[in-house]
C-alpha cells in the first residue's frame, strides 16, 4: 500500500535533516543528561585542518659577530631572556576588546516610464496594418507602455562587545625572520555548559614584555573565537529545519 503524499513528504524531510545533522545530532543524543565533553591535550599542529604560516619574507641580514661581547644582541638582561622565543614557548595573550558600533541608513530609489511607437508614414504600407492585425488598430499608436518603480529600504545595526580575558598560548612555528606564529585554546566548563577561547596570529618577538606577555591589538592576522556549547547555547540554536528554510526560501 502506497504511502500517503503527506507522510510521505514528512519522512522525506526528516531524512533531510538527519542528513544535514550528520553526526552533530549523533553526539548530542549521546550526551543528552551529561556536560560537554572537554578536548584532550594535543600538538596543535598536527590537528586536521593546520597548515604552516608562509608570509613575505625580508632579505636574511648579515649578522655582525661581537668578539669578547657578554651582550647578545636583542636581549634586555645579562642573564638568559626569559621571554618565549623557540617552537614549544608559552606566553600570554591578554584580550581586552570594548567595541561599539551604531550604524544606520535609509535609501529610496523611485522610477516611471512612459513609451509609446507609432508608424503614420512607412512607403505606403501603413494602410494594410488595420487589416493584418484588427480594425481597431491605428498605425499613429501600435504601442504604449508605461511603467513605475519604488522602493524604500531602512536598516540600522547597533553592536557592543565587550571581552576581557587572558589566555596562555604557544609557539607552533618561527618564521624565517624571526616573526613567532602562535595558537593558544582554552575550555572553562561551567555546570553543562563549555565556553572555549582560541585565538592564532603572527607576532613579533620586540613586542612580548617582560613579565612574557603580549596585547590582542600587537598580534597580526589574528584570530580570536569566544564561544561555547552546551545546553544553554543549544537553546540559542535555531533548529535545522528552520534554518535550511532560511537558506531555501526566497521571500
Amino acid at each position: 500500500m502506497p504511502l500517503p503524499s503527506t507522510l510521505r513528504a514528512l519522512l522525506i524531510a526528516t531524512a533531510a535533516a538527519v542528513a544535514l545533522s550528520g553526526c552533530g545530532a549523533v553526539d548530542r543524543i549521546e550526551n543528552i543528561g551529561k556536560a560537554p565533553n572537554m578536548s584532550g591535550l594535543a600538538d596543535p599542529t598536527t590537528q586536521k585542518g593546520y597548515q604552516p604560516v608562509r608570509m613575505p619574507m625580508p632579505t636574511p641580514p648579515v649578522l655582525e659577530r661581537q668578539a669578547n661581547s657578554l651582550w647578545r644582541p636583542g636581549a634586555r638582561a645579562f642573564f638568559k631572556d626569559q621571554r618565549a622565543s623557540q617552537t614549544g614557548d608559552i606566553l600570554t595573550i591578554s584580550i581586552s576588546i570594548n567595541d561599539s558600533a551604531d550604524v544606520s541608513n535609509e535609501t529610496k530609489r523611485s522610477r516611471s516610464n512612459s513609451d509609446s511607437m507609432g508608424v503614420p508614414n512607412f512607403f505606403g504600407l501603413e494602410a494594410q496594418i488595420p487589416k493584418v492585425l484588427n480594425s481597431a488598430t491605428s498605425a499613429s499608436s501600435l504601442v504604449s507602455t508605461t511603467s513605475a518603480k519604488s522602493s524604500d529600504g531602512k536598516g540600522t545595526v547597533a553592536r557592543a562587545e565587550k571581552i576581557d580575558l587572558k589566555i596562555a598560548a604557544l609557539i607552533t612555528q618561527v618564521l624565517p625572520n624571526g616573526n613567532l606564529v602562535i595558537q593558544g585554546k582554552q575550555e572553562v566548563r561551567v555546570n553543562y555548559e563549555l565556553r572555549e577561547l582560541t585565538i592564532q596570529g603572527i607576532i613579533r618577538p620586540e613586542d612580548i614584555d617582560n613579565t612574557n606577555a603580549i596585547s590582542y591589538e600587537k598580534i597580526a592576522e589574528a584570530r580570536i573565537s569566544y564561544g561555547g556549547r552546551g545546553q544553554i547555547t543549544d537553546v540559542q540554536q535555531e533548529r535545522y529545519g528552520q534554518q535550511l528554510l532560511d537558506v531555501l526560501l526566497p521571500f
